[in-house]
């Protein structure tokens, strides 16, 4: 299995119906892409010096899977909005 962890910080006039927007087509993604075996995201609570604002954590049958879940449409287009909304956009795959 894979797992395929991400951290956005946003803009700092990122707009709140963007954000929402991505929350939205995120959540929509796992009835949309079979590859997706687990799937969970949600804003930083803690906001320390750290933080991000934003976490996904996802997992993926192998590379493969991780791979088509990243070239759908679907994705592609969430991943639009955020790559405007965000100022850094940071992810860790690994092999569990």
């Amino acid at each position: 299995m894979i797992r395929h962890i991400v951290f956005m910080k946003f803009k700092a006039d990122a707009d709140e119906k963007r954000i929402a927007e991505v929350q939205e087509g995120l959540k929509g993604l796992p009835a949309l892409i079979p590859e997706i075996e687990f799937y969970e995201f949600g804003r930083d609570i803690a906001r320390s010096e750290r933080s991000y604002d934003f976490g996904l954590i996802s997992a993926f049958a192998d590379m493969e899977a991780l791979r088509k879940y990243m070239m759908h449409p679907d994705h592609q287009k969430v991943a639009g909005v955020l790559k405007e909304i965000c100022e850094d956009i940071r992810a860790v795959d690994y092999e569990y």
